[in-house]
């Protein structure tokens, strides 16, 4: 097989983290704000956030969900009626002090000492406490209830390390908060949005996950119970690419939000929160990627096929981009995975070559190169972006009658969907290690190389407390965490590797972003 010249200067097997920051630069996705842990997210990587944003807003209003929106700013009071929460993310919290600036004379500006607030705003890293203070006011009565909201936004935790898109100190993302009359019901609506979840991650994303149940050490500060979708990441790392958490009726009593049941009495609503970030790019950048960019799964692609002319410099090209404006409109009047084909024509100045390796690094399913002999003949040439290269190291073009192409090109995104898919889960699957029965073989697994193995299946006793503690402390001497206990796992035979007792659960064992 002959030497392929790839398009990135880094791969993913030679220095994984520096290809994922050349993949984002190169696919032209995000950038650097000036402001540490901010960035600037470029039109396509945008683009790619907006397809996923209308995708699961679709399905969030499907489970009766209303959008709303909340105030940026939150009064440090509302957290501090919530002790665990305040604590959890008392180390993350932004926080203005003053409403004016004035000039410091040294030719730059201060914040004014008589501007200073009379409480603390603190910039929202979460929703649950300025939501819990509207619910308790929109809340009266059983009749009120469920009350299920959901507000897309932005949101500030001031990180210390940070990485785009995975880790930020501004994110976007959406969050889901809702109140109940019980717990049963609170619980079911846990657990729905964890499923609709999984279902967007492994449907439009292309990128499989396990859902299940978070330990006790890794709940959302305050809750009872957390859920996530964990996806492997191709380095072999976990990312958390969503949760859903029962909260109990903590944040209920510190908000006030009660209602009138049946009989007349008063009762404490149940609430539930739930999320997903931009991290969600990150992870399909890391699942999906490849040593030539980018590949976006057709459903969330802004652009599904990308039509290039092969334009002459100095010369009549009318007729040739006629041509690609009647595939162009033909395609467009074609459907595929539910909505109709998103097709680009880019007459842009410059090389065909050029603006095909732009493309192929941003990773646009399908592009059609077309020159004056395509034309004529009626023809396209097609390059998918899932099998780019022949055997002989050349880009796997074919040649096909532009009817023929444009009839079959529903179909063909439809495969290459569900070929990213296949691809990603039997990649996860081959990098988990089930049958891990020791410390010592845990250990054995993660020291021997350099590089993360992928995930370990362990059995364990479910500990809490001094002993879950104690747990976890041995994982991070090797740098893992426990992902999450998958739901439906059969209960497993044998004893716990930490504890000694019998084993209760099946957990993943990791290490994470």
């Amino acid at each position: 097989m002959s030497s392929i010249r790839h398009a990135l200067n880094v791969t993913r097997e030679g220095d994984f983290a520096q290809w994922y920051q050349a993949v984002i630069a190169e696919a032209d996705m995000a950038e650097e704000s000036g402001v540490r842990g901010c960035m600037v997210i470029k039109p396509w990587g945008y683009g790619i956030w907006e397809r996923m944003q209308k995708l699961l807003d679709i399905e969030i209003k499907a489970t009766g969900h209303e959008n709303c929106y909340f105030p940026l700013f939150i009064p440090l009071s509302f957290f501090e009626k919530e002790a665990e929460h305040v604590e959890g993310f008392a180390k993350e919290m932004a926080v203005v002090t003053h409403h004016r600036l004035i000039p410091n004379g040294k030719g730059g500006l201060m914040p004014d000492p008589e501007a200073k607030l009379e409480e603390p705003l603190v910039v929202r890293p979460t929703s649950e406490t300025v939501i819990g203070a509207a619910m308790s006011r929109w809340v009266q009565s059983w009749r009120d209830l469920p009350l299920l909201t959901n507000q897309w936004a932005n949101v500030v935790r001031w990180e210390m390390r940070t990485r785009m898109f995975l880790r930020t100190s501004e994110f976007l993302w959406q969050e889901g908060h809702t109140a109940h009359a019980d717990k049963t019901d609170a619980m079911e609506e846990t657990m729905r949005m964890l499923e609709v979840y999984r279902a967007f991650a492994e449907g439009p994303l292309a990128m499989p996950v396990i859902a299940g149940e978070k330990p006790e050490n890794e709940r959302f500060p305050g809750a009872d119970a957390t859920y996530s979708i964990e996806a492997m990441m191709q380095d072999g790392k976990a990312l958390q690419a969503g949760t859903s958490h029962y909260l109990g009726t903590s944040f209920a009593e510190a908000a006030g939000i009660r209602y009138q049941d049946r009989e007349g009495q008063q009762a404490t609503c149940h609430t539930t929160s739930w999320g997903v970030s931009t991290r969600m790019i990150g992870g399909v950048i890391m699942v999906h990627g490849d040593d030539d960019g980018l590949r976006v799964p057709p459903q969330i692609a802004p652009h599904q096929i990308v039509i290039l002319p092969m334009l002459r410099e100095n010369e009549g090209d009318d007729a040739l981009l006629a041509y690609c404006e009647e595939v162009r409109r033909a395609l467009a009047g074609q459907s595929a995975l539910g909505e109709p084909i998103r097709v680009h024509l880019d007459k842009r100045a410059g090389k065909a070559t050029g603006k095909r390796w732009a493309w192929v690094k941003k990773g646009v399913p399908l592009i059609l190169e077309i020159g004056g002999r395509d034309a004529e003949a009626s023809q396209v040439s097609v390059l998918r972006r899932d099998r780019l290269w022949r055997d002989d190291g050349k880009p796997d073009f074919r040649g096909e009658p532009r009817e023929t192409f444009i009839a079959g090109a529903a179909a063909e995104l439809e495969a290459i969907q569900a070929g990213l898919f296949t691809e990603a889960k039997s990649r996860r699957d081959r990098q988990i290690v089930r049958g891990v029965d020791s410390f010592e073989a845990l250990s054995a697994m993660f020291s021997e190389s350099e590089k993360t193995p992928g995930w370990a299946q362990v059995a364990w006793s479910a500990p809490s407390g001094a002993a879950l503690d104690a747990v976890v402390a041995k994982l991070k001497s090797l740098k893992l965490t426990i992902r999450n206990t998958p739901l439906g796992a059969p209960a497993p035979s044998g004893m716990c590797m930490f504890t000694g007792q019998p084993a209760t659960q099946t957990i993943y064992v990791a290490r994470t972003y």
